[in-house]
């Protein structure tokens, strides 16, 4: 089967004038336009290429690679709105409809939005929607606390980020967790530090608990031998400080020199740490 919003490996069948025609096992087969057909390639080769609806809504494959795929969220910059809806560029030759029904906010030319990618059950059309949040669940978990996940950044919240889990769930990374500035779009990997009974899910960018310690303590060890071997932190240090050098918490901070002082592996003074 040819699967519509991603890349399929299919089998290049036969040249013509207007391009390779590509097949899968199934005897499906889609056009490779020529501006897309590699330099050289021979009958029966494998390509991999991805696959949607042209400007005449024909099924179509390209060589190129979109910024997005069917289930992905990602930001993508408008490039015209109406009152229909609105234009992304997605990196292909025909761009992406958000339709207006679609928009949380409504789109401007030129601004960037985080937007799920989905395939409309009425027209089959690849579009996009800035409602991300429908696209997602807590309602089953399929994460448990302490796991790593994935975490894509959705939008703040006046306790701190809410954030994508693993492309299934929602959560949120609260304000103290918050150690660098953070984008609506970003990447990255997280910690479920609480799952909550409405399961609703906590989510930190470090370690959580005696977990963190290790980690942590490697931090400060680096900062140490990075600094001639001497911090000017202590247990009275403020809190802002310690987030804005070692980027952890003052808890963890505290958790970790105990550890690094138990191993004989630091001295602390009234002015600081100092590496033995």
């Amino acid at each position: 089967m040819i699967h519509l919003g991603e890349y399929n490996t299919l089998t290049i069948l036969r040249d013509t004038d207007p391009g390779l025609f590509l097949g899968d096992n199934d005897n499906n087969e889609v056009l490779l336009p020529n501006r897309y057909v590699p330099e050289y390639f021979e009958i029966g080769d494998e390509i991999e290429v991805f696959v949607y609806l042209d400007n005449e809504e024909r099924i179509i494959a390209t060589t190129d690679k979109p910024y997005i795929k069917k289930g992905d969220f990602v930001v993508l910059r408008c490039n015209e709105a109406n009152q229909y809806g609105a234009f992304l560029d997605w990196g292909l030759v025909k761009e992406l409809f958000c339709p207006f029904k679609e928009q949380a906010f409504k789109m401007q030319k030129g601004g960037w939005y985080l937007v799920h990618c989905y395939e409309d059950e009425k027209s089959n059309r690849l579009v996009a929607s800035s409602k991300t949040n429908r696209f997602l669940s807590n309602k089953e978990l399929t994460v448990e606390q302490f796991d790593e996940v994935d975490v894509i950044v959705s939008h703040p919240s006046d306790f701190g980020m809410n954030v994508i889990v693993n492309n299934i769930h929602t959560g949120l990374i609260f304000k103290d967790d918050i150690y660098k500035d953070l984008s609506v779009g970003d990447k990255l990997k997280g910690i479920v530090k609480k799952v909550r009974p409405d399961n609703k899910l906590d989510i930190t960018l470090g370690q959580v608990g005696y977990r963190s310690i290790e980690p942590n303590a490697d931090a400060i060890m680096v900062e140490l031998q990075d600094n001639n071997g001497f911090l000017n932190l202590t247990d009275k240090s403020d809190p802002e400080t310690i987030r804005e050098l070692l980027q952890m918490s003052k808890k963890s901070f505290k958790k970790a020199v105990g550890t690094l002082y138990k191993k004989r592996l630091i001295d602390i003074k009234e002015d600081g740490i100092y590496l033995l």
